[in-house]
């Protein structure tokens, strides 16, 4: 979410410029986010206008030809009545890829611009209008995979990562005596294009007795959605159930559509060109009441019921219709033991509903996926210690996945084509662990861990009791803020996470790594600069990884081929705040 508009479907969107918080919630989120809250929500939230005019001003430069510049002033724009902010970002890198055959080293570049504009209308003492506007134009490479897994591409057709969105989000607040109306509408309309060369290299490199191919694939979908959120919210006058229980009730409904056109030349012709139409609409009722049982103890329950209708057609005439309801919630209970310590239990459920897979190669049985669902307890304690000090969070969590929806592939003939299936059941459960400790007024020291068990209890014979596809068994990050010398700030972190399977489809794995992060940031008043560097040790890690026949040279023998992280990089970033 950005601004309270829905990106779960075009994400290149999502920038932290002039951004205020980043807020995570994890686990299912199925009363207040339903289907598209499964495992988690992550909501961003830019900065409100003041009613005094400020502004930000960034500019960074660093290795590979790294640029940004970021721009956001807000303010009055009518005395007590109408405020407003407007920021402009633009980024830019060539990329970490060199294309020693077109002779470009920008084939995997990176081309950003994201604008956001908030009018916020103080229409009288009670009511409130805030109105957002966010425009996303992105023009990336993608030239990512070598059949060697350097950083040196041989394509002769690189592909494209772009996406161009326009959207709004209008929310109205209102404050009865005794409760809050909150109405929301938001809509976005996106078109995106993927694409990328198959056979990752050029015509001619190899002798025509090694049965060489030619393959580019093209995706261009065009997306709209809008989303209608209304609800009422109590205040402590407006308590039930002996004036002990707050509540929220509110109605959502969505609308989502989407044209997908396939292009896919090969050696074979066009046959293979597609197009498709996806189209759902869903309606939903929610509450949640939390009962103040005494001053510590607070009972919380949730419930969401979700009506959905999708409808799918494609040019091989197929016409599919999916028609279901979807129950979600939660049951819990905080107890704040003193004003240091919370204690916290809860048991959630959430949904993801199924749909169509849009392919041209795949089987009957492969065109279509199942809803799944996601049972999930947790326990924990957050707390301060040492005069607040030292500040810790613990959680505990375990959960039971039904109809998992789980990411394959097929190759089949040089054609690559990736789906959703369901496996049986799957369970999971683990720990995180978060620690923040402030020894001095200049030093904060911090860490954090996750360790997770996971694994597929009922699936096909090969993956049945295997960890599922993108599942480390432990991710940590720890590092130190020390400021210094009264102007300067040295920060460092560790971060790194262990070994995992690349892909359901295969049983190839990652290797463990760690990245080692650094800064120096220099303040004067309301200017900063900072020097910055990522991957200092210039660790080689690949985060995505194929296992397939591609390679003519060896005979077409299947192989790994993996898609490299960030190399080391490094820059200087200047901002002035007035």
């Amino acid at each position: 979410m950005i601004d309270g508009i829905d990106f779960s479907s075009a994400t290149l969107g999502a920038t932290l410029f002039d951004v205020n918080q980043v807020e995570v919630l994890k686990g299912p989120q199925g009363t207040t986010f339903g289907a598209n809250g499964l495992a988690g929500v992550v909501s961003l939230q830019s900065n409100e206008p003041t009613k005094e005019t400020e502004g930000h001003i960034e500019a960074t430069v660093g290795n590979y030809n790294t640029k940004a510049l970021g721009v956001a002033v807000g303010g009055t724009l009518i005395d007590d009545s109408l405020l407003g902010r407007l920021s402009i970002y633009k980024n830019s890198s060539d990329g970490f890829m060199k294309n020693s055959y077109l002779e470009r080293d920008d084939t995997n570049n990176i081309d950003e611009l994201t604008a956001k504009a908030h009018l916020k209308w103080l229409a009288s003492d009670k009511h409130t209008i805030d109105l957002n506007l966010i425009h996303v134009d992105i023009d990336n490479g993608y030239d990512a995979f070598t059949l060697d897994n350097s950083r040196d591409s041989h394509s002769d057709q690189p592909g494209q990562d772009t996406q161009k969105t326009n959207a709004f989000a209008l929310k109205s607040t209102y404050e009865f005596d005794k409760m809050r109306l909150i109405s929301k509408i938001s809509h976005s309309n996106s078109d995106m294009t993927y694409s990328y060369d198959e056979d990752w290299s050029y015509v001619g490199e190899f002798d025509a007795s090694l049965w060489p191919y030619m393959g580019f694939d093209e995706y261009k979908r065009e997306q709209k959605q809008t989303d209608v959120d209304i609800r009422l919210i109590s205040n402590e006058n407006a308590r039930i159930l002996g004036g002990e229980t707050d509540w929220t009730i509110g109605a959502y409904a969505k609308k989502f559509d989407e044209k997908l056109n396939r292009y896919h030349p090969t050696d074979y012709g066009a046959e293979l060109n597609f197009d498709s139409s996806y189209e759902s609409k869903n309606i939903a009722f929610y509450t949640q009441l939390d009962t103040h049982i005494d001053n510590k103890l607070t009972f919380v329950s949730g419930l969401r019921v979700e009506k959905w209708k999708a409808e799918y057609s494609d040019s091989h005439d197929m016409n599919l219709e999916n028609d279901e309801t979807m129950v979600g919630g939660k049951v819990g209970l905080n107890y704040q033991y003193n004003d240091t310590t919370l204690y916290y239990t809860n048991l959630s459920k959430g949904y993801k509903p199924g749909g169509v897979n849009a392919g041209t190669t795949l089987s009957e049985e492969d065109k279509t996926f199942a809803t799944e669902t996601l049972w999930n307890l947790e326990a924990g304690v957050n707390s301060s210690h040492l005069n607040n000090t030292l500040k810790s969070r613990l959680n505990l969590f375990y959960g039971k996945r039904k109809d998992m929806q789980v990411k394959l592939y097929q190759e089949d003939e040089h054609s690559f084509t990736d789906y959703l299936a369901n496996a049986a059941k799957g369970s999971y459960y683990g720990v995180e662990s978060q620690l923040d400790y402030y020894p001095t007024d200049a030093l904060h020291i911090y860490s954090s861990i996750g360790l997770l068990k996971t694994e597929f209890d009922e699936y096909t014979p090969e993956l049945e009791g295997r960890a599922p596809a993108q599942s480390p068994k432990y991710q940590y990050n720890a590092g130190l803020d020390y400021r210094f010398a009264e102007a300067w700030t040295f920060k460092t972190n560790l971060e790194g996470k262990g070994s995992y399977y690349f892909s359901n489809t295969h049983d190839q794995k990652s290797k463990a790594y760690y990245l080692l992060n650094s800064s120096l940031e220099y303040t004067n008043g309301n200017f900063s600069a900072i020097v910055w560097a990522k991957n200092i040790t210039d660790e080689e890690y690949a985060v995505r990884g194929f296992f397939f026949p591609n390679n003519p040279a060896n005979g077409y023998l299947p192989e790994l081929y993996t898609q490299k992280g960030a190399p080391r990089t490094f820059g200087l970033t200047v901002s002035y705040d007035f």
